[in-house]
């Protein structure tokens, strides 16, 4: 084989090998951010199997759950009936016919309800004494 047939075969071959070349397209991996989404389950894995710190486990005896729900169901019924007063659906039994006081925790909360246009609701911290008034309209 002489020199010039080298050098056919060489750019056979170089034509060979370019002619099978394709773009190169980038595919994220994360589905965050339009990467496959069967990615997330070993994405979340990886990220847990890395993480040291854990979050404190504070354990509550019965009294203390019973009491933390006592003050969530009435927050959630103040709340409800606050709402009813504010859209005009003032019941008859409501706990708020005239102003009211609610201790929970560190906090005192306050129902003020003599406008006819707003409530207000005024939220003190009992231990450093901040105060954050909040004014319902009252649409009805």
């Amino acid at each position: 084989m002489d020199g010039k047939m080298k050098k056919i075969i060489f750019i056979i071959i170089t034509l060979s090998f370019s002619a099978t070349a394709t773009e190169i397209i980038y595919t994220p991996i994360n589905p965050s951010f339009g990467g496959n989404p069967l990615n997330a389950n070993m994405l979340l894995s990886k990220a847990q199997a890395q993480n040291k710190h854990k979050a404190p486990v504070i354990e509550k005896g019965y009294a203390d759950q019973f009491k933390d729900s006592l003050e969530r169901t009435y927050l959630n019924r103040m709340v409800r009936e606050i709402t009813d007063m504010a859209f005009g659906e003032d019941p008859e039994n409501s706990i708020f016919n005239q102003d009211s006081i609610f201790m929970s925790g560190d906090y005192q909360i306050e129902i003020i309800t003599s406008t006819t246009d707003t409530i207000t609701v005024k939220i003190t911290n009992i231990i450093d004494d901040t105060v954050v008034i909040i004014e319902v309209p009252r649409f009805g």
